[in-house]
C-alpha cells in the first residue's frame, strides 16, 4: 500500500470518529435543553404575594419549592397552593402537582390535578380538571381540558372552561352534563 492510500485511510477513518463525536455531543446539549437547567434561585417552604403592574394583589403562592430558569426567568414550582382574589378580596383557592409562572408573571399554568374552589361566602362550588391557565391581568381562568364542576346538589362535566375570577362567573365551553344529586 502506497503512502498516499494509508494517508487517505487514516483522514478517513479520523473524520468519521469526529463527526461521531459531535453528534453525540450535539444529542447531549439537546436533550438538556428542554428539562435541564440549573437554577438561579431556589426557593424552599416559602409563602410570596405578587403584585401585577397596578399593585394590586396578583396572587399568593404557597408551596414547597419554587425554581427559576435564569435563561428565561420563568418560575417552575412543585405542588403549589394559589389564592387569586376576586373584586370584593375574597380569595379563589387553587392547587396541582405543578405549576410554572412566566418571566412578566402575568400568567400561571396549572398543571395535573388542578382543583379550583370559589371563594367563601359564594357557592360551595369545586372544579377539577387536569390544566388550568389563569391570566392575572384579565382576571380569568380557562383550560380546553375536561372539566368537573361539583357544588351541593349539581354535578357538572363538560370540555373547556373559561372562570371571570373578578365576577366569580364560571362558562363551560361544550359537551356539558349535568346531573343533579339530591342532599342527604
Amino acid at each position: 500500500m502506497s503512502f498516499r492510500a494509508i494517508l487517505v485511510v487514516l483522514l478517513l477513518t479520523a473524520s468519521i470518529i469526529i463527526g461521531i463525536a459531535i453528534q453525540k455531543q450535539q444529542e447531549k446539549s439537546h436533550a438538556g435543553e428542554a428539562s435541564d437547567y440549573r437554577p438561579d434561585y431556589t426557593l424552599h417552604q416559602f409563602q410570596l404575594t405578587s403584585l401585577k403592574k397596578d399593585g394590586s394583589e396578583a396572587f399568593t403562592l404557597i408551596a414547597p419549592k419554587l425554581e427559576r430558569n435564569p435563561e428565561s426567568r420563568e418560575l417552575n414550582i412543585a405542588t403549589p397552593r394559589f389564592h387569586f382574589p376576586d373584586s370584593k378580596q375574597r380569595r379563589w383557592r387553587a392547587q396541582s402537582q405543578t405549576a410554572w409562572v412566566n418571566a412578566e408573571g402575568s400568567e400561571v399554568r396549572l398543571n395535573q390535578d388542578v382543583l379550583l374552589d370559589a371563594p367563601e361566602g359564594e357557592s360551595k362550588l369545586r372544579l377539577e380538571t387536569s390544566s388550568l391557565d389563569v391570566l392575572l391581568e384579565e382576571n380569568i381562568a380557562k383550560t380546553d381540558a375536561a372539566v368537573l364542576i361539583t357544588q351541593p346538589g349539581t354535578i357538572i362535566r363538560g370540555r373547556g372552561l373559561e372562570a371571570q375570577l373578578d365576577a366569580n362567573r364560571v362558562t363551560l365551553k361544550s359537551e356539558v352534563r349535568s346531573r343533579y344529586v339530591p342532599n342527604q
